[in-house]
């Protein structure tokens, strides 16, 4: 294991796209030394080597075992595995959301996090775009949200649900903003694969009052991503995330130019940021979204599915 004086050396499960994402964050940040991946598609574990002058591994033990810190972007089906293996070794980890396929794997993580004191956090990066505008600032108490994310057919993730896909991402904010689970979910689908939603509206009621109404599909015509949110006061907010700019008619104290701030300009990179320093100085860094988070967020999308009588993966 890496001392203080020395970077954290890290490693990633999956090759896919966002494992190439992840490599590059730790190749550029000089905390630490990006040393490998691992993924059983050995051509595309060797390309991210040979891009980064890193190690493609055989094995992820292997990569565990030479690593300190880990990211698991591996297809969401797998990630309990190599999560549990890292966290069981002593290692600290950013999960990509969704954090496991069920949630009582989501809390055997929690647990051994907890036992070897480990860091374990989730992939929820959107959080940063909030933050960035302000929306977790002083601002009167979120009423009723409505958000609508929509994208048009892809290869990627067919074999979730577009609740753990796309629409989690909406789920973790409201979660986030509301501070508590719903008390009531429901929902209904249209699927096209195999009884997975691919267009899927949700209505979830929260213990405090509040509302929020959540449509995202896979399957449009067109790209699409805003949202509604009403505050107690009624000042109304309409935000608009791929144009990155936001409609703020009762003038909350909100940044008008949060598209040029760094943390929204590449949350992805936020978040691998903030989990090196959470590693670094724990006890002064507060994870944007940690893994009881990531557990609720999770079966929140599980409980839309069930409402809506999807599958929530293959």
């Amino acid at each position: 294991m890496s001392n203080a004086s020395q970077p954290l050396r890290a490693g990633v499960v999956g090759a896919g796209v966002f494992g190439g994402y992840h490599a590059g964050k730790y190749a550029g940040d000089a905390r630490t030394e990006f040393i490998g991946v691992f993924d059983p598609v050995r051509d595309r574990a060797r390309a991210i080597a040979r891009q980064y002058g890193a190690i493609a591994f055989t094995s992820l033990n292997a990569m565990i075992e030479e690593a300190d810190i880990i990211t698991v972007a591996s297809p969401a089906l797998f990630h309990h595995d190599a999560a549990h293996r890292a966290l069981a070794a002593g290692r600290h980890v950013l999960v990509e959301k969704p954090i496991c396929a069920t949630v009582e794997e989501g809390r055997e993580l929690l647990e051994l996090a907890q036992k070897y004191g480990r860091v374990l956090q989730v992939g929820h990066q959107e959080r940063f775009v909030f933050a960035a505008m302000g929306l977790f600032g002083t601002l009167p108490p979120a009423r009723t949200l409505s958000a609508r994310r929509m994208g048009t057919p892809s290869p990627r993730n067919l074999d979730v649900s577009v609740t753990l896909d796309l629409m989690i991402h909406d789920i973790d904010l409201v979660l986030a903003l509301a501070g508590s689970a719903p008390s009531k979910v429901e929902a209904g689908m249209r699927a096209e694969r195999g009884g997975l939603a691919d267009h899927i509206v949700a209505r979830l009621e929260f213990p405090g009052g509040q509302v929020a109404e959540l449509e995202s599909s896979r399957v449009a015509a067109d790209r699409d991503r805003v949202m509604t949110i009403e505050f107690e006061g009624g000042a109304v907010l309409d935000v608009d995330f791929i144009r990155k700019r936001f409609e703020n008619g009762a003038g909350l104290p909100l940044d008008p130019g949060f598209a040029d701030v760094p943390m929204a300009k590449d949350s992805l990179g936020a978040s691998v940021q903030n989990f090196v320093s959470r590693v670094l100085d724990p006890a002064h860094v507060s994870p944007a979204a940690d893994g009881q988070a990531g557990v609720l967020a999770l079966e929140t999308a599980l409980a839309i599915d069930a409402a809506a009588g999807s599958l929530s993966r293959m």
